[in-house]
């Protein structure tokens, strides 16, 4: 007979109004809003005890309870993919993701992705709550980004280091390489992030439906056409740093997508940007845990480049 495992929580007062499918868990919570949207398609969400659709309104003091089935054997294909392994112990896995490989399958990569790797490297001991085709996936980061990325083992340490994502107390340090020289030392771009109005494969900070999102930036290094920043992510939205950056007229170099000036005199294969440090509580252990990763060859190549240019 299969089990389920069940999730309770009650609305607040702010959360009233919203739709929820789009108001009860974000994207950075314990499920994907791809996930929540099939399970309340089920009917396996439900408020004061009644199955819900997509587009009920929440209403405070809600009694909200999702039952999510017992996982599935998954379909995907363990891959022997060398991983470059930052740490690791029962619970968790962190990597340094390579520039160019896809997190977990999607149509046009269907395999040789990451999920493909660490389910080869963990013997398919992975979290199940993001679904059959994201095991272990808490958070992303694009294809052509490379860096740090934490992976989970089990259910209950997905669940805490979801809410610490949800939370913003997750220590997220990026480093990028933008054109043009910015005048400040440091700022905040602080402009909300949700699907571009016309083109569905982009982002936009003038999207009507945008979800709040802030960077932090810093310069690390000027090269004149070109400025070496570190940003430091306090919400985790799509593309929010190649957005970001993009709508201060400073895109990152090589990004196929937000850069308008479609030249790329350093034929870079993509957006030059890394995930640097990685640092949160332990689920298990409540200690601080930090990691740093390696830049890619990449990136050196392109700072020495600039440097010598």
């Amino acid at each position: 007979m299969l089990t389920e495992e069940r999730i309770e929580t009650i609305i607040k007062p702010e959360q009233e109004g919203q739709r929820i499918d789009k108001g009860l868990f974000l994207d950075e919570s314990q499920l994907s809003r791809s996930r929540l949207q099939k399970l309340l398609k089920d009917g396996r969400v439900l408020v004061n005890e009644k199955p819900v659709k997509p587009s009920y309104r929440l209403r405070a003091g809600d009694a909200v309870q999702v039952r999510i089935p017992q996982r599935q054997p998954v379909s995907i294909e363990p891959e022997d993919i060398p991983l470059d392994v930052l740490y690791e112990d029962a619970y968790l896995l962190i990597v340094n993701k390579p520039q160019g490989m896809v997190v977990h399958p999607a149509p046009g990569h269907e395999k040789h992705t990451l999920v493909n790797a660490v389910l080869a490297h963990c013997q398919g001991n992975l979290s199940g709550i993001n679904g059959e085709l994201r095991p272990g996936i808490v958070h992303r980061i694009d294809r052509d980004t490379s860096g740090a990325l934490a992976i989970c083992k089990d259910d209950r340490t997905h669940r805490d280091l979801a809410q610490q994502l949800k939370e913003h107390t997750i220590h997220r340090i990026y480093h990028g390489i933008v054109k043009g020289n910015i005048k400040e030392e440091e700022g905040c771009i602080d402009a909300p992030i949700g699907r571009h109005p016309t083109d569905r494969k982009r982002m936009s900070i003038h999207s009507k439906r945008g979800r709040r999102a802030v960077t932090h930036y810093r310069v690390l290094k000027r090269f004149g056409d070109y400025t070496y920043v570190q940003c430091r992510l306090e919400t985790g939205r799509t593309h929010q740093i190649r957005v970001h950056m993009a709508s201060i007229s400073h895109p990152l170099a090589g990004d196929p997508v937000y850069n308008r000036d479609k030249s790329n005199p350093f034929h870079l294969a993509g957006q030059a940007l890394h995930a640097r440090e990685l640092g949160f509580r332990h689920p298990q252990t409540d200690k601080y845990l930090e990691v740093s990763a390696p830049f890619p060859e990449s990136f050196t190549n392109l700072l020495n480049k600039l440097e010598h240019k």
